[in-house]
Formats: structure tokens, sequence, C-alpha cells
């Protein structure tokens, strides 16, 4: 699939919105993606799957998403790669491997997202994977509107479905609140909390 294709996947399963939206991370931006409006149409999510996979290296051993977001999608692309299909959730406000799941040492581990932005969630899933001695080898998502590799650093590969453009803007900075506009919350999770 070309990123064409996934983008017009998103806007006719209206996935993709555009206007005044503020984000899990606190950031305002001109656009919002919420991937289960796609995901929950089996043969769409298993074309993106196949498609994500079609990119991937062939020696991964689990993949791991956080939840909500990343449940169906971790499911659906270890599907494709025919290999466990894990999520983390969080436990006190920690990113953990719960319901059983276990990560041997050495396996070789894909996290993925349904949309990254900052990276956050997919941080929390790494040091999780780390923790428990496993090996990260990449990140890969439907969308990263990161505008790069937020794990570059780490010396991970970030696979992407759709590169997109997106604006991001602090509270304090957004010029749609200067405005006058008042940012729309579609998110799951609250905004992070600045200190």
């Amino acid at each position: 699939m070309q990123t064409n294709e996934v983008l017009d996947l998103l806007r006719k399963s209206e996935a993709m919105l555009e206007g005044h939206f503020e984000l899990s991370s606190g950031n305002h931006s001109d656009r919002y993606f919420q991937c289960a409006l796609v995901l929950q149409h089996p043969r769409e999510t298993e074309r993106l799957a196949r498609a994500l996979a079609a990119r991937l290296p062939t020696d991964i051993d689990v993949v791991v998403g956080p939840a909500m977001g990343a449940v169906t999608w971790a499911y659906e692309v270890a599907r494709a790669l025919g290999v466990r299909g894990l999520f983390t959730e969080r436990q006190n406000g920690a990113m953990t491997l719960r319901r059983g799941f276990r990560l041997r040492a050495g396996e070789r581990v894909l996290v993925v997202e349904d949309v990254l932005t900052t990276g956050g969630s997919a941080a929390e899933v790494l040091d999780v994977v780390r923790a428990l001695g496993a090996t990260p080898i990449g990140v890969a998502a439907v969308v990263n509107r990161s505008g790069g590799n937020p794990f570059a650093a780490q010396s991970l590969p970030c696979t992407a479905l759709a590169d997109v453009q997106a604006k991001l803007w602090s509270k304090d900075e957004c010029p749609l609140c200067k405005a006058g506009g008042t940012a729309i919350k579609p998110g799951s999770r609250p905004a992070a909390q600045k200190t």
C-alpha cells in the first residue's frame, strides 16, 4: 500500500480528522488520528497489517503494543507475521505486561502503535521489553506524525505505513487558541500534566 492509499482509507473511515485538537500529550494540533475507526473493520485492518509486515524484517519473535489503541493492531501485525501478539497496559500509572503474558530473554520484539506523535507510549513499552530481558528491534505504526524517527537515539528503526506532517503546538503557543478557537479532546487518555 502506498501512503495515499493508507490516507484515503483513514479518511473514508473518518479515522483522520482536521480541525483543532488537544492530543493526549497536552499539545494541540490541526489533525487528529483515531485509528480505532479504521481498525474496527477486519478486512481493512488485515490489509494494513499485511502491508506493514511486508516492510518489516522476518526475524521478529513477538509483537507488543500498548493498550488500548494498539491492542487490535498488535494482534493483526503479529498475525500477518505469524508470531505472538501481546499488549501492555497501565497498572498504578506504570506500563506493564499483565494477564500472564511473558517475554523470554533474547526474544526479538517489534513494538507497534496505531499513531506515533511523540512516541511516549511506545517508549514506555520499549522500557518494559528491555526490563524483561527481551530485545527490541524496532517500532512500527499505521501513522507516524512525529516528523521523524523518535527512536533514532536508541538506534531503532521506525516504520510506518504513512508519514504525515501535522502541525503541533504547545497549548500556550497554539495559534488556533490565540485566534479564539477551542481545542476538541477526542483522545482516550487525559492530557499529560506538566510540573
